[in-house]
């Protein structure tokens, strides 16, 4: 049965206004430069394709065709804007199961194709792009770490549908011995356990949790106020001089993880 989602193709074409796919890429890879406000930005999304050659990446996955696709999408950006004072804004559109879990895919490299993707995404960070993952679905394990989780900031749909966690539910049950409704009756106590966003924001790393009528099929509103919020993402981190990811350590629900760094480093020296 296909349990494919489909929020990140309808947010990607939402966001971009129903721009043409930029070509030359996978069928799972959605790439295009649109407007956000008075610029330009770059969209990123995964999203399913049931015809994908590797069949454990047809729903959504990052399989090692999405992670060198999206390696190379985000440092064409870079190198397209490399002598421009203003570099455009890349925002990773979020809705991945997990990434590919095979035998050809571990024997292939799986791990070098993320890598290279997480490191495309740093690269653009560090290099002054504006880059903010956008969850409208879920950010599940690699695929999170691969797309979206080294962007300056994390914007995510307050919706039930929004998950982050570092593995699926029935995987969690497997690797800890225990039923599902026992993981998550933890997760009522301990929010690292948790998969619902209110849970993962309770930790201190979104920049905003961002409420939306009807998130599956966005209307003119929905979609007005994610563009607003990206616009206003892209603002906030021009105007911070780090292009690090400090800026998830200055919330108030992570003075204690500021706190232990401080220490570590003083130690250090």
């Amino acid at each position: 049965m296909n349990m494919s989602s489909q929020r990140g193709t309808v947010w990607w074409q939402a966001l971009t206004g129903g721009a043409d796919a930029l070509a030359g890429y996978a069928p799972s890879l959605r790439v295009a430069d649109a407007a956000l406000g008075n610029e330009h930005a770059r969209y990123i999304a995964i999203v399913p394709d049931p015809h994908n050659p590797f069949p454990r990446a047809r729903n959504g996955e990052t399989g090692l065709i999405e992670g060198w696709s999206l390696a190379r999408a985000v440092r064409e950006a870079v190198e397209a804007d490399r002598e421009r004072e203003i570099r455009r804004p890349i925002v990773a559109v979020v809705d991945t199961p997990s990434q590919a879990y095979g035998r050809n895919e571990e024997a292939y490299g799986i791990h070098q194709a993320l890598a290279a993707a997480a490191d495309a995404y740093a690269t653009a960070r560090l290099h002054g792009h504006p880059v903010i993952a956008l969850l409208v679905g879920k950010a599940m394990s690699g695929a999170f770490l691969a797309h979206g989780y080294q962007a300056n900031r994390l914007i995510a749909l307050d919706d039930a549908q929004v998950m982050v966690h570092a593995m699926g539910r029935d995987a969690a049950a497997r690797i800890t011995l225990r039923s599902v409704d026992e993981l998550d009756a933890l997760a009522a106590d301990i929010p690292p356990m948790a998969y619902d966003i209110h849970s993962y924001a309770a930790l201190g790393l979104l920049w905003k949790l961002l409420p939306v009528a009807n998130p599956g099929e966005p209307g003119a509103d929905a979609i007005a106020s994610v563009t607003d919020a990206l616009r206003e993402a892209v603002a906030d981190i021009r105007n911070d001089a780090s292009r690090g990811l400090e800026s998830r350590l200055r919330g108030p629900l992570r003075a204690a993880s500021a706190e232990v760094r401080t220490r570590l480093r003083a130690q250090w020296r």
